[in-house]
């Protein structure tokens, strides 16, 4: 079984919304600067941590020419990995890994993306939430991308607008629903896995 993980599927607005998206996720107990380092933390390429300025890092995201992964902190050794990248077709993607965290940590994480995805400005096309990792983060690109017809099963909770809410309803039709604003719905499973 893979690690659980949260991806974000959002429109590219004409602006960055990345400052927004921190105060947002600080309200949930995330913050971007590391609280004893006192700085934003990337990792590079192979993994190892860089210290960087948050407004720099914010305008480095507002360029949108590469792929970041930073670290959100709840504490000094307590993070949450965040994969920040750019789709074909004028999309972002965020894939936040929740391995190693707590079910407060986990609920925080969700809750922070669920507020940002119906607060923000720019429009969401879909969060993916699989905290057991019964997917792939990448399995859902076709649908939610692409308009593909491959339509992987729901293992927690996605959040979705029309046109895919209606395709998930029809070939899953024991499915919860619940609008939740922002033009998105909630879908479960009626049964948890």
């Amino acid at each position: 079984m893979a690690d659980g993980f949260i991806r974000w599927y959002r429109e590219s607005g004409a602006t960055s919304v990345f400052a927004e998206q921190v105060e947002i996720f600080e309200a949930h107990g995330m913050r971007l600067v590391h609280p004893v380092r006192g700085a934003a933390v990337v990792l590079d390429i192979e993994g190892e941590q860089v210290l960087m300025r948050p407004q720099e890092l914010g305008r480095l995201l507002g360029l949108r020419i590469a792929s970041i992964t930073m670290e959100w902190w709840f504490s000094a050794d307590i993070n949450v990995i965040d994969a920040y990248a750019y789709e074909p077709l004028g999309c972002e993607t965020q894939t936040l890994w929740l391995d190693g965290l707590t079910l407060q940590q986990a609920d925080a994480v969700e809750a922070a993306i669920v507020a940002a995805a119906t607060g923000l400005p720019t429009p969401t096309r879909a969060v993916i939430v699989d905290r057991r990792g019964y997917g792939d983060p990448d399995d859902w690109d076709s649908a939610v991308l692409y308009d593909g017809d491959r339509l992987p099963a729901i293992a927690d909770r996605v959040l979705v607008c029309d046109p895919l809410k209606e395709k998930l309803l029809r070939s899953f039709p024991e499915l919860r629903s619940e609008e939740v604003g922002a033009g998105l719905t909630l879908l479960s499973p009626a049964l948890p896995l």
